[in-house]
């Protein structure tokens, strides 16, 4: 037995995965002490509280059911065409279009969580005084944004889908 699958087995996981973990505590705990040095950590544990009941008791079990719904909507497709057909197609032969649909989404969301008080137009006083600019080109980058990790992912679900579909034959 070598020394990695004895961590592998004692610990769970790789050895890079707690060199992860342990670099991520570092970050977060290098930002939690400048919070507190600025003098603005009520701010932010409000804020974080916020985002965590929003995230757990709001968000999750929407993009759960959207995420459900467009399974089951692929689901009935699939077996539509399979039924279609005399031959049915081995499965796992296409790929599964709720990913491609699941990635960009989830990136627009996390953009728009980030920088919503630019993107929303909140913190448009702050901003202009601290910088001098106005935050009106956040929406439209976001939109910009948003509408490029889309189409991006459409051109990668047709070519799996091209590539595919010339495997199959």
């Amino acid at each position: 037995m070598n020394g990695h699958s004895r961590w592998a087995r004692t610990y769970g996981a790789a050895p890079w995965h707690l060199l992860a973990l342990v670099l991520c505590f570092l970050v977060a705990g290098y930002a939690a002490i400048r919070v507190v040095d600025v003098g603005i950590w009520p701010g932010f544990l409000v804020w974080f509280v916020g985002a965590v009941i929003l995230h757990d008791l709001v968000l999750f079990p929407l993009y759960s059911a959207a995420d459900l719904a467009a399974r089951s909507a692929a689901d009935r497709t699939r077996r539509r065409r399979t039924t279609a057909r005399r031959k049915p197609r081995p499965a796992g032969r296409r790929p599964a279009p709720v990913n491609y649909l699941r990635v960009p989404a989830a990136y627009s969301v996390l953009l728009l969580l980030v920088w919503s008080p630019l993107i929303l137009r909140g913190a448009e006083p702050n901003y202009r005084a601290a910088l001098g600019l106005s935050t009106i080109p956040y929406l439209n980058r976001w939109i910009l944004v948003t509408l490029v990790l889309f189409a991006v992912s459409a051109l990668l679900y047709a070519l799996r889908r091209l590539a595919a579909g010339r495997a199959g034959r």
